[in-house]
């Protein structure tokens, strides 16, 4: 008798579970996950604090797009930082020599994500920092 292979369950995104039937990420449900106001979010994801608190600009591309990014990334150190709210506490505070210093969050303020997304991918087979 064989044995059936077992293939991992993939987990749902983590920018996926935030988002809404409209396919936009729901801004006070992502601000609530990570235990923060819609300010707090809008600091940390490098928008204006009004942004978020406007219909309009909350769901416009830009600030879709942004929002987007910083989810993403936490999404990819979120299984080894040790869960959704140490990830976001590694991209708003860890340096990373790689780029000076710099954390992920001023790297997405600085429109830098692909930067920081190719270097989680480098690290995670087998690159150094």
């Amino acid at each position: 008798m064989t044995q059936a292979l077992k293939v991992p369950v993939q987990k749902e995104p983590l920018v996926l579970s935030y988002m809404d039937r409209a396919g936009k990420i729901a801004i006070a449900q992502v601000a609530d996950g990570f235990g923060m106001s819609k300010g707090q979010l809008a600091e940390t994801a490098g928008l204006a604090r009004e942004t978020l608190y406007r219909v309009e600009r909350s769901r416009a591309a830009k600030t879709q797009g942004r929002l987007r990014e910083m989810l993403e990334i936490i999404s990819r150190v979120t299984d080894w930082a040790g869960g959704k709210e140490q990830a976001m506490a590694w991209y708003r505070a860890q340096p990373i020599p790689a780029f000076g210093g710099r954390t992920a969050e001023a790297l997405v303020k600085e429109g830098k994500a692909s930067a920081v997304r190719d270097y989680l991918d480098h690290v995670a087979v087998g690159g150094f920092a």
